[in-house]
């Protein structure tokens, strides 16, 4: 991994074979990057993507042990049990041009990841919505 800051704005270069989830989640720690806003683009593989259904109170998932391109992976940062939580949905495209997207579980890097965090001062948290089964923004 690499990085580079300019005030509260972090580029973040991940390497082929580092976890995309885990490595983005340990930064953020590391950084004090409580509350935030990511992007990113790049090449991954062992991805596992997920759709919540709602009246069941789960996710059906869906695993791409391929590489795919990651055409967008969009998502915010937010303490849940008071450490940073990064909730993302990526867009994948196969060799065929196929896109396939979700909720992020995990991926790996299969060539790069290139990532801008955008780190927004504050604490606000996600706690469990009991009503839809999901840990939600609580900004009160």
């Amino acid at each position: 991994m690499q990085f580079k800051q300019s005030d509260n704005i972090f580029q973040v270069y991940l390497e082929k074979g580092e976890s995309v989830v885990e490595e983005l989640t340990e930064f953020c720690k590391e950084h004090h990057i409580l509350n935030g806003y990511i992007s990113g683009i790049g090449a991954i593989n062992n991805i596992e993507l997920g759709a919540y259904n709602p009246t069941k109170r789960e996710y059906i998932k869906k695993t791409f042990k391929e590489d795919h391109e990651l055409i967008t992976y969009q998502g915010n940062i937010m303490l849940l049990h008071s450490e940073p939580f990064i909730h993302a949905h990526i867009t994948i495209g196969d060799h065929n041009m196929q896109i396939y997207g979700g909720h992020l579980f995990r991926a790996n890097i299969a060539v790069v990841g290139e990532f801008i965090i955008n780190k927004i001062d504050g604490n606000s948290k996600r706690t469990l919505n009991d009503k839809i089964g999901l840990a939600t923004w609580d900004l009160k």
